[in-house]
């Protein structure tokens, strides 16, 4: 019997001009442990395991525009990262290094950048499922 292929994702990988200082305000913002540290490459996660972020050194990363324009480097992805307080998780956030985006599509989540202009979104789960 031929078995069923598994996909696992393990990682998301955010490019920065250096791995390393990108990992430390990741690290600081969800307090996950460096599950390895390598010239260039920096991995982060979850102490249970699951799926974390990892960091490599891009020497030619250009930062990307919140919102995106036509003439400027486009975001490619962004993080959901949810919250239990979002105006103190802000102020946590601002007190490592990132930045309040100027457009702001929602009242209930808040857009900021990390300190190499990757946004993020910080959000309180809110309903049912809350």
């Amino acid at each position: 019997m031929k078995s069923q292929l598994r996909f696992t994702l393990a990682a998301t990988t955010l490019d920065a001009p250096d791995a390393r200082e990108l990992a430390r305000f990741y690290q600081g913002l969800l307090g996950w442990p460096v599950r390895k540290d390598e010239p260039g490459w920096v991995e982060i996660a979850p102490p249970d395991g699951s799926a974390g972020l990892s960091f490599q050194t891009e020497p030619l990363f250009t930062r990307p525009q919140w919102p995106s324009t036509r003439s400027e480097q486009q975001m490619m992805l962004h993080l959901d990262i949810e919250v239990n307080d979002l105006s103190s998780a802000v102020e946590h956030a601002l007190a490592l290094g990132a930045t309040v985006a100027d457009f702001q599509p929602q009242d209930d989540v808040r857009v900021l950048c990390d300190p190499v202009g990757h946004p993020f979104c910080l959000f309180v789960r809110t309903g049912p499922s809350a």
